[in-house]
């Protein structure tokens, strides 16, 4: 159950009945929500003459459901927004993982021409196999930092684990949690609490329920900007990487009031087939792409199959601004 409060109630006397009810305690400026478990379905008694509203949800989505909230969050991207009225259709795009100062500043001017404003690239890389690549680091973000200076883009990047969110956090203008992290609670509050726009990417072996019980998880530590994206899950099928799950996609949009966003590079694992899923995705009307995108991808140093190369994504991203118009969406 979601409960607001009556804006007269003190800041003590809000936390002294959060504790009563054991209820999760959420400030507002205008006032104090309260969350319990979705087994209370009736205000107590305790509160009688205290409450604004209260809704009584079915299951422990609750911050992020469209029972309470039924309009998207409208979410800040710079000077630009997603969701809210559900006409922008961001696209964020750059390699897999920052390599080098001349392979980042080329995908740079490359975003440069094309209009794009958010970078996106690993610093920190929750590789499979401990003998690979796992990312510059902070001498990574740093090198990020230094091309948002000189380019104007926005950095995406994503934390790995507890040992760096604060660097993350620092030097992002959008904060990626991966799919590898997604049930990593230190993660979720760091997210919660930093006070940037998050993106939530669904574990490959993920139910919708799970997925969205972690952007609850975030908005419950006061953070509204969460984007959620699908990536792929792990099906019986082997010739590709991943399965998108459109139709988990259209339940998000129906019953989750956050943003989504997809990201077929990695559903898809190998970049003949990326424009098309991309085109796919832009026709179902979601709010943004991540699209993976590097000057020369046989020398990428992870994710090389799926990445596309410089000519390919213009391609591409030629081809999606007829496909959002035709839906009522615009490029941005």
């Amino acid at each position: 159950m979601i409960i607001h409060l009556s804006n007269t109630i003190t800041n003590a006397n809000a936390q002294a009945l959060a504790e009563e009810l054991d209820a999760l305690l959420i400030s507002k400026p205008e006032h104090h929500v309260l969350v319990t478990s979705h087994t209370m379905h009736t205000v107590p008694a305790e509160l009688s003459g205290m409450v604004l509203e209260a809704w009584d949800m079915p299951t422990d989505m609750q911050l992020s459901s469209r029972l309470y909230q039924p309009h998207t969050h409208r979410v800040m991207i710079g000077d630009t927004y997603i969701g809210g009225d559900g006409q922008n259709q961001l696209m964020i795009a750059g390699p897999c993982a920052v390599e080098s100062r001349e392979q980042i500043e080329q995908s740079c001017q490359m975003l440069q021409g094309l209009g794009i404003r958010v970078l996106r690239a690993g610093c920190y890389k929750p590789r499979t196999s401990p003998y690979t690549f796992r990312g510059m680091g902070e001498d990574g973000l740093m090198l990020l930092a230094e091309m948002r200076d000189k380019y104007g883009v926005l950095i995406a990047t994503e934390m790995r684990d507890a040992t760096h969110a604060d660097k993350v956090v620092e030097y992002a203008d959008i904060v990626q949690v991966g799919a590898k992290a997604m049930y990593d609670h230190g993660l979720l509050t760091a997210a919660g609490q930093c006070g940037k726009p998050v993106i939530l990417k669904r574990g490959f072996s993920s139910t919708l329920q799970e997925l969205v019980h972690a952007a609850d998880f975030v908005m419950s530590c006061g953070n509204e900007q969460v984007i959620l994206c699908e990536r792929g899950i792990r099906s019986f099928e082997t010739q590709t990487r991943f399965t998108l799950d459109l139709c988990g996609v259209s339940w998000l949009k129906e019953h989750c009031n956050l943003p989504v966003i997809l990201d077929p590079s990695h559903a898809m694992g190998y970049a003949y087939g990326v424009a098309d899923l991309a085109r796919a995705c832009t026709a179902m009307g979601v709010d943004g792409l991540l699209i993976e995108t590097h000057p020369n991808p046989c020398e990428a140093k992870s994710d090389a199959a799926q990445q596309l190369s410089h000519e390919q994504f213009e391609a591409m991203y030629k081809s999606l601004g007829v496909v959002a118009g035709a839906v009522g969406k615009r490029l941005v």
